[in-house]
């Protein structure tokens, strides 16, 4: 048994998008591309939703996953950070007599995850623990469309200036690049997870092409969203 087990963090309280992570997207629960991308990697040996909310329970457990508590209050809140909820499940799971070596938290609004980018990550987290004695983790990003080392500020009479003034006349060739976390998964072992450690101050990162990488946050991102997945889907 490998121990390797899938972590998908779901709350019920979405504001800006009510019921997000259970709305239908191109014909199925948007919580579903997360829940079958983890049952399809073979790396993965089991599948676990964390929920406050008993119908994203139902959902997940009828999509595959495995739903063995109920997520406490004061760790499904808008302000709860990520860590403490994968904490929180990994205890959970073992206290129910699981092995949890390693854990990936796939967050639950991923339409366009990849299996493919999970197991790359998965091996380089193991690459990295054989040389690393610290916390890592590892996960992926994505390029930057422009430099930011070009960015501007934007007053409320439309007046500009750069963020950094030292480069408004480098060549954007020049300028090193830059990259953004794309917001999909996170691999650790259990160890780290539990340690508390950064994500971003401990990571190794595998680069995905900007294409594949969408936020989803408000309607007209939800809209945009789909329109890329019926661009894919076509092709």
């Amino acid at each position: 048994m490998s121990g390797n087990i899938a972590i998908i963090p779901a709350r019920g309280g979405s504001k800006r998008i009510p019921r997000k992570n259970i709305l239908p997207f191109a014909g199925k629960p948007m919580i579903g591309y997360a829940i079958e991308a983890a049952l399809e990697c073979e790396a993965i040996e089991r599948v676990l939703v964390t929920t406050d909310d008993a119908e994203i329970a139902s959902i997940a457990h009828d999509l595959g996953a495995e739903v063995p508590f109920t997520r406490p209050p004061e760790l499904a809140d808008d302000h709860t950070p990520t860590v403490p909820v994968i904490q929180h499940a990994i205890l959970a799971a073992r206290s129910a007599g699981w092995s949890v070596e390693r854990a990936v938290c796939i967050y639950p609004g991923v339409p366009f995850i990849d299996i493919d980018d999970l197991a790359r990550a998965l091996d380089l987290l193991i690459e990295q623990e054989r040389e690393t004695d610290g916390p890592l983790y590892t996960f992926p990003v994505a390029e930057f469309p422009s430099a930011i080392q070009r960015a501007l500020k934007r007053d409320a009479t439309g007046a500009v200036a750069p963020f950094n003034p030292e480069h408004a006349a480098t060549r954007t060739q020049d300028l090193e690049p830059a990259f953004f976390d794309a917001g999909q998964f996170y691999w650790g072992s259990a160890q780290n997870w539990l340690s508390g450690a950064n994500i971003h101050q401990h990571g190794r990162s595998i680069v995905l092409p900007a294409w594949r990488v969408v936020d989803i946050d408000t309607p007209d991102d939800w809209d945009r969203a789909e329109r890329m997945h019926a661009a894919l889907i076509a092709r």
